[in-house]
């Protein structure tokens, strides 16, 4: 690994050390705040260390090339009452600077530092003060309009174009439009001259501005109410926003100047605009320049040197630690925001975590790690928290072992003010506790927003409620953190997609204006589609296809009320002549669930319009008998195949069963007597033949998800997903099928419709747990009717 200079990785100590080393009668307290005030940001520090580092007696020479805010700092520490640094001195006459002017890295005094030219209208040689409408430089005796412009005035300029643009717009509005968009004289020039040449930059061509006071203008003409001023759309992508920066002589967005800049880091080799560069002038992405060993800072939470995530007032914070609570320091006894220690477990505020003293065992100067003010104990001297774990007691780092980082890492998110673990949170606890290996536990509190969302319930600054965490924004994370919540029995289990559905309908409820429209959809949405809804599912989880269902139907009913208002039409007075020119126009979304909506309307007597539903008369796509079987045989001898995805593929290609079944099929449908294998798919068990029911067997033997934090076990499922205590999706499994190249869709219809010629449509529901009309329908489908062949039967029987 490279080596970190100390300039880069502590330029403040280093400045701050070449400083006292020449200036012994400074504070050090003074001149770090000193530095910290002027030396910014992180490259400026190491810029400026870097100066000093090169020729450290420029403090007392006070010369320069170098930096501008050395000559800054050198002009402070003087004010300060330095008398062995050196203020800055003037490149060209050699005065002493109380004040500097700069050109490039070199120091100039007033009168030495402004350029002079002669000025083009007047010939003298004095400073530039403004420049004319060609370019050229002007004194302040002649300034700017003096010229061939004849001294006119920019502000009138400016009214008398855009006057003829937009007549409408006063005189008054235009004058502060202008003031504001250029506050300096010359820059209204510049202004004015920009539009009097081209008019049509403010109506529409703004983007080839050569000024950026034209922008400016244009956007407050147009917040002025403005009707014949236009906003100019980006060259590059077309829309209408902020544009942010010239390229090649157009104002392009933000957006596209980062595309236009884009460029592969000499990091990682991501394409995109450079954050930075590196010390040979390479380009760095964003993600590379903050995690650059050289940029990670200590946090003063946790004391290791990471990446930073926030700034508190306190220091940095790293990304797996939240904002530090208030506690009672363990060393200073100060109340104030404290982290905790990783060696004692207590908690300690970043004032005693930077300080020094000497140990009152050792006898040594070293840095604070317990005891008190009066009774420091250093790192060496300090007892670890953690004296009976086995690995610490022989680790030169005790308290670093993974179980002891992750009981550490329990003490500073789950306990509140008291320092105990919140009861709420105990489950919780446990069951990250089991997690193996430990890391995985670890790496998942350190994501957001389950580290803050945790230290906010231990402090009582939250309750644990679902409603609590819907206020929040509803990330996957978010999603995540509520099932292991749930899974561990830390937060009562409810219906997400119901209750995902019921925000759905208060939203959309709270969107409608007509009150008649809003009391339709009410009773078509709530007491309608959702009242049924939970009948269906009689108390079970609504599936994600459930509640798919319910969503566009409400969203198709939302989109057909509107186009009727906006034809100033009701259900009521809406003719069949009105729905068909609506079915025909293309604002018409959502038909054939908005079918749904006019025939309850119908039975509601809301309306008299006809929208028949339409007929199932069998399948519409190929159905590959042969393809199915290759597949199916593929599934079942390929070893190098997932025992998850053989299995799934061949209950699809075998069993007609659909993904969203298959995917919440549990581990109790499964019954294992002996060396049969049964699978309960409906009301009638089907034996697995060999060698599906070794793959069943194996599937359970061996059964685990993605899902390793806070998981239950074992899971009742017998496909287990990515969140702990529920099921992989019906997408996602899906998919993988798909990168099989097998066609879920297309499977299901291709094996339902040959079973539906083999079996009796009773025999076939009660198997494959699907609904005897749709039974009916799928052999009638297939020329499979059952029913001719028991009359035949029969007929045979009375022959004989």
């Amino acid at each position: 690994m490279e080596e970190i200079s100390e300039v880069v990785s502590d330029p403040i100590g280093v400045i701050i050390g070449l400083i006292t080393d020449i200036e012994a009668g400074l504070d050090r307290c003074q001149v770090e705040a000193m530095v910290m005030g002027i030396s910014g940001g992180r490259a400026k520090r190491r810029k400026l260390a870097q100066a000093l580092a090169e020729r450290p007696e420029i403090l007392t020479d006070g010369r320069s090339p170098a930096p501008r805010a050395l000559g800054d700092l050198l002009i402070a520490l003087v004010k300060a009452g330095a008398t062995t640094i050196s203020p800055p001195i003037c490149a060209e006459c050699g005065k002493k600077l109380r004040t500097l002017q700069r050109r490039g890295e070199d120091w100039y005094c007033w009168l030495c530092g402004p350029i002079r030219l002669p000025c083009a209208n007047c010939g003298d040689v004095e400073r530039v003060h403004s420049r004319d409408r060609d370019g050229q430089p002007q004194c302040k005796k002649c300034g700017p309009g003096t010229g061939a412009d004849g001294g006119s005035d920019p502000v009138e300029i400016v009214i008398e174009v855009v006057t003829a643009l937009d007549p409408t717009l006063p005189p008054q509005a235009i004058t502060a439009a202008v003031n504001t968009a250029a506050t300096q004289a010359g820059k209204r020039h510049q202004l004015a001259w920009a539009v009097q040449d081209r008019p049509g930059l403010l109506t529409g061509a703004g983007a080839e501005a050569p000024v950026p006071a034209v922008l400016r203008l244009i956007d407050k003409l147009c917040d002025a109410g403005a009707c014949g001023i236009i906003r100019p759309p980006c060259p590059h992508c077309g829309r209408v926003i902020k544009l942010h920066r010239p390229i090649d002589g157009r104002w392009l967005c933000r957006n596209c100047v980062a595309k236009s800049r884009a460029q592969p880091c000499s990091g990682c080799g991501r394409v995109c605009e450079a954050a930075a560069r590196d010390d040979h002038g390479r380009p760095i992405c964003p993600n590379c320049l903050v995690s650059h060993p050289a940029n990670l800072e200590i946090c003063v939470n946790c004391g290791r040197r990471r990446t930073v995530n926030t700034r508190s007032p306190h220091g940095p914070l790293c990304p797996s630690c939240p904002t530090l609570p208030t506690a009672t320091c363990s060393i200073c006894g100060q109340h104030r925001p404290s982290g905790t220690s990783r060696l004692t477990g207590q908690p300690w505020c970043p004032p005693c975590q930077n300080q020094s003293a000497r140990c009152s065992r050792c006898d040594l100067v070293k840095p604070i790690r317990s005891g008190t003010l009066d009774d420091p104990l250093c790192h060496s001297c300090t007892v670890p928290v953690f004296p009976d774990c086995s690995v610490c007691e022989s680790s030169p780092q005790p308290g670093r072992c993974p179980d002891c980082r992750l009981e550490l890492r329990f003490r500073e998110l789950f306990t509140g003010g008291d320092g105990v673990i919140h009861p709420v949170l105990q489950p919780l606890k446990e069951a990250l506790a089991a997690t193996d290996p430990p890391g995985t536990a670890l790496r998942w509190l350190a994501k957001e927003p389950v580290a803050q969302v945790l230290a906010d319930i231990a402090a009582d600054r939250r309750p644990l409620t679902h409603a609590e965490l819907d206020d929040l924004e509803q990330t996957a994370i978010l999603a995540h953190l509520r099932s292991v919540l749930v899974a561990t029995g830390t937060l009562p289990p409810r219906d997400e997609h119901m209750a995902r559905l019921e925000q759905f309908l208060d939203e959309v409820l709270a969107t409608q204006s007509d009150p008649d429209q809003r009391q339709i959809l009410h009773r078509y949405a709530v007491w309608h589609l959702l009242r049924r809804l939970r009948r269906r599912t009689g108390g079970h989880a609504t599936t994600i296809q459930q509640y798919a269902v319910v969503h566009q139907h409400t969203r198709a009913a939302v989109v057909l009320l509107d186009w009727l208002t906006t034809q100033h039409l009701t259900m009521a007075t809406c003719r069949q002549a009105d729905l068909e020119r609506w079915l025909a126009s293309g604002e018409a979304s959502h038909r054939y669930q908005a079918g749904h909506f006019v025939r309850w309307s119908v039975g509601q007597r809301l309306t008299t319009l006809s929208f028949p539903a339409t007929r199932w008369h069998g399948p519409t796509r190929v159905l590959d008998e042969e393809s199915r079987w290759e597949a199916a045989r593929r599934l079942l001898h390929d070893d190098t195949i997932g025992n998850r995805d053989r299995l799934a593929g061949l209950l699809v290609l075998l069993y007609a069963q659909p993904v969203a079944r298959i995917s919440r099929l549990t581990t109790d449908q499964i019954t294992i007597d002996g060396q049969a294998v049964r699978i309960h798919l409906g009301s009638a068990p089907i034996t697995l033949p060999e060698p599906v029911a070794d793959l069943t067997r194996q599937l359970l033997d061996g059964k685990r998800g993605h899902a390793t934090t806070g998981t239950g076990n074992p899971s009742p499922w017998l496909f287990p997903g990515g969140q702990p205590g529920r099921p992989i999706s019906a997408t996602h499994l899906g998919k993988r099928l798909k990168d099989l190249s097998i066609q879920p869709g297309q499977a299901r219809s291709t094996a339902l419709f040959q079973l539906a010629t083999e079996l009796p449509a009773a025999i076939l529901a009660r198997m494959l747990g699907i609904h005897i009309d749709v039974a009916v329908a799928w052999q009638r489908a297939s020329s499979g009717d059952w029913m001719t062949y028991a009359a035949a039967v029969s007929r045979r029987r009375k022959d004989s």
